[in-house]
């Protein structure tokens, strides 16, 4: 499935490129830039495919059992500002530039050294003849990465003061899920890279990987009264138990939830609630109102602000 993927985008990357951008950067004399644009190509359709993917599964859930009405459709379209710079714009490209850099800085290093990372098939061996186990392996180790991620940005207050723009939002959608600050955007790209080059994903799997977790958060996010069950709720994170996350009453480092796809470490950790039938009313009380309500540039600013603040000694307010 993996390989079947991977070739279908190759394939219409190809196309793409062939098509309309190769004769357009020949006439204007930039085809020493073109190895840069196929992949920068790629790159965006695996955005659109993403954003595609989640709203199939998430519209209808939300139009079938909402958790509340929408009132504010306004914080909704600025959340959609942030899902497509996220997922199409100028944050691509930052996270695109900022990792392939970091690959080639780590790849010269290695070979410089000649040390051998001890990735995750070199520890196991075995893996190598057992993808599907592999894959679900480095799904886990990385979202392991990712719930002490999430903590950090509520413990650490110029980290907070960056993450509480996520947390503002009053009017709680599968939308919410892009709603970050550009530099905590880069913090997580980062964060995310360098694990998955510790343990040697393979870079055919990487793009399925993002997928899958951003499917996962953005389905946690969606405004729609859904929990799995007793023993489903232990498994897999619902928007019911993503939804407790967000509640006014978790905020800083008070909060709970904070696995991405597995509970099981908020349940090792002591930061999980599993109650159940509990989906609270969503927001930051203690957050600015530029932050709930503003636009785009207006919470970027404010959260800039806010963490310097925070830097300084003044506290994330």
């Amino acid at each position: 499935m993996i390989e079947s993927f991977n070739r279908a985008l190759d394939d219409l990357t190809g196309w793409i490129f062939a098509t309309l951008v190769q004769p357009a950067m020949y006439e204007i004399g930039l085809m020493d830039w073109a190895d840069d644009a196929i992949d920068w190509i790629q790159f965006g359709l695996f955005g659109l495919f993403s954003i595609v993917v989640v709203y199939v599964v998430c519209r209808p859930l939300e139009a079938w059992r909402p958790v509340e009405e929408v009132t504010d459709r306004g914080a909704i379209r600025t959340d959609i500002v942030y899902t497509l710079l996220t997922r199409l714009g100028v944050l691509p490209l930052v996270a695109f530039v900022v990792l392939n850099s970091l690959q080639a800085w780590w790849a010269g290093t290695v070979a410089d050294s000649g040390f051998v990372p001890p990735t995750l098939e070199n520890v196991i061996p075995g893996l190598r003849e057992a993808p599907i186990l592999a894959f679900f392996l480095y799904v886990v180790i990385l979202d392991f990465g990712e719930y002490w991620r999430h903590r950090f940005q509520h413990r650490f207050g110029w980290w907070w003061a960056l993450h509480s723009i996520h947390h503002a939002q009053r009017q709680m959608t599968f939308w919410t899920d892009d709603r970050n600050h550009i530099l905590d955007e880069v913090l997580a790209a980062l964060w995310f890279g360098i694990i998955a080059l510790l343990i040697g994903v393979p870079p055919g799997q990487f793009p399925l990987l993002v997928l899958i977790m951003r499917l996962a958060e953005s389905l946690s996010h969606a405004n729609v009264r859904l929990s799995f069950g007793r023993v489903g709720e232990r498994l897999v994170v619902s928007p019911r138990f993503h939804r407790l996350h967000h509640g006014v009453l978790s905020v800083a480092d008070h909060g709970k939830n904070y696995a991405v796809l597995f509970p099981v470490w908020d349940w090792i950790f002591g930061t999980a609630d599993f109650r159940r039938d509990v989906f609270p009313r969503t927001g930051d009380p203690e957050a600015p109102e530029a932050l709930a309500t503003g636009g785009w540039l207006r919470q970027q600013a404010v959260g800039l602000r806010r963490m310097a603040g925070a830097l300084v000694g003044r506290g994330g307010g």
